[in-house]
């Protein structure tokens, strides 16, 4: 059956309709973002895909209503900010949260297609982006929400949920854990969520700052030319318009063959390690045509327990910096497989609370944003994320993942579903985009393991 794509005509979206937190601080509460929050004020797109079985399919009928009212009478209740704008202080110089229950929106759609006609759901598809609500187009920070959400119901019965979020208000692991909290409810076994701690200050920059490393895996602000990481003030360069000049691919990774690779190296090394120096040298090599360059990667490096004392229990933010592994692109041709892997290693052990101050202090200084600049890349690892556990009533989701990236200095790792979500049996599947004549090269380094 050939792929069908997914259209204004064949998904047709009721009126928005903004939904607003039971929960308004009064006088209305501002949340300091910190300097972590503000590298990463971009939206992240992700849509869930349900089928529903026969005998379930009129009371899942309802599942508009149901997610919506979930929202508006339970979830906002603790996640009252997310209602909320941002706001660009000048004096400071930052974005902030200004809790003002300026609403969520929300919106119910339908579509004439089933669930089958879109073929492989975990293959890149621009056409999700009618899965999502956008917002963008409003007219200034003021307006724009930082929380949408958009459930459509299929021909089939089946349905989908598309979320976008801030990624300044939260982190992934923060995303995932609203989104299970409202699932729950949806399920109406209630917030699964714990107290929520949305103080951000334990991780303020020192006065005066103490730079104590060198932080290569940051650019300021002012050269920062990438589409993907542009400015903390409003950057949602679209993950949903990628470039035309990229093409983008999908790569499955099998437990064997990520097993495989562990083995490959003479290091003993996780999934996550082995995998990452794997595309990182099949990427430079596809890349980068001056041996004398310096290629590098990056990820982000969770620091919850990494800072002392630990971050609070329920923290909400960004608890995540960028770490990075670099090495001349002729040193990686030349060297083993193993020697990857190392630098990758040494990079995450690099991350300890005083490299963390450290990076925080640079940030103030410098605002900066994550340097996936000059043919280097970030890898963010989402199939560690338990977006798989996400069942509204009707089962968990038989695909879910980002609506689309084409953004040709971010590469995601996802789940293939088949370990739900527990890595010694998941495999991975890599979404990559590159200009053609470079993905061409890559695809032919890629399953050289």
């Amino acid at each position: 059956m050939e792929t069908a794509l997914l259209s204004e005509e064949n998904v047709r979206k009721e009126e928005p309709v903004t939904l607003v937190s039971p929960r308004n601080p009064t006088p209305t509460e501002i949340l300091y973002l910190s300097n972590i929050d503000q590298t990463v004020a971009f939206n992240v797109e992700t849509v869930f895909f349900y089928e529903v079985p026969e005998d379930a399919q009129a009371d899942a009928s309802s599942i508009i209503e149901l997610v919506k009212e979930a929202v508006s009478d339970v979830l906002l209740i603790p996640y009252y900010f997310m209602a909320g704008r941002l706001r660009f202080n000048f004096d400071e110089g930052r974005l902030e949260l200004v809790c003002n229950n300026k609403g969520v929106l929300f919106v119910g759609a339908r579509s004439s297609l089933e669930l089958k006609e879109l073929g492989n759901l975990s293959f890149p598809n621009p056409s999700f982006q009618h899965l999502i609500l956008p917002t963008e187009g409003f007219h200034d920070l003021a307006d724009t929400p930082i929380f949408s959400i958009q459930v459509t119901r299929f021909r089939c019965g089946g349905f989908s949920v598309g979320f976008v979020v801030n990624h300044s208000i939260l982190d992934g692991r923060s995303a995932a854990e609203m989104f299970l909290s409202l699932a729950s409810i949806c399920r109406g076994e209630g917030l699964q969520t714990h107290e929520l701690n949305t103080d951000r200050s334990s991780i303020r920059a020192r006065s005066p700052p103490q730079i104590k490393f060198k932080h290569t895996e940051y650019t300021k602000l002012a050269e920062a030319s990438s589409t993907s990481f542009t400015s903390p003030i409003l950057s949602s360069q679209s993950i949903r318009d990628p470039p035309r000049i990229s093409s983008f691919r999908l790569f499955s990774f099998s437990p064997e063959m990520i097993n495989h690779l562990k083995n490959k190296s003479e290091l003993k090394c996780s999934s996550f390690e082995a995998v990452v120096a794997h595309l990182w040298r099949a990427r430079t090599k596809a890349v980068f045509d001056d041996q004398k360059k310096m290629s590098s990667v990056l990820f982000a490096v969770d620091i919850r327990s990494k800072v002392s004392p630990p971050l609070p229990h329920g923290f909400i933010g960004n608890a995540v910096i960028t770490a990075s592994a670099s090495a001349e692109v002729e040193e990686m041709g030349k060297k083993s497989f193993s020697f990857c892997v190392g630098l990758v290693r040494e990079a995450i052990d690099r991350v300890n609370d005083e490299y963390v101050r450290s990076v925080i202090d640079w940030l103030e200084v410098f605002k900066g944003v994550p340097c996936a600049l000059n043919g280097n890349f970030f890898v963010s690892a989402w199939w560690k994320l338990p977006f798989h556990e996400l069942d509204f009533g009707y089962g968990k989701p038989i695909y879910g993942g980002p609506a689309v990236s084409g953004m040709e200095e971010f590469v995601l790792l996802l789940s293939d579903g088949g370990g739900m979500g527990k890595e010694k049996e998941c495999g991975i599947n890599v979404w990559i985009a590159l200009h053609p004549e470079k993905m061409e090269k890559f695809q032919s380094y890629i399953f050289e393991i």
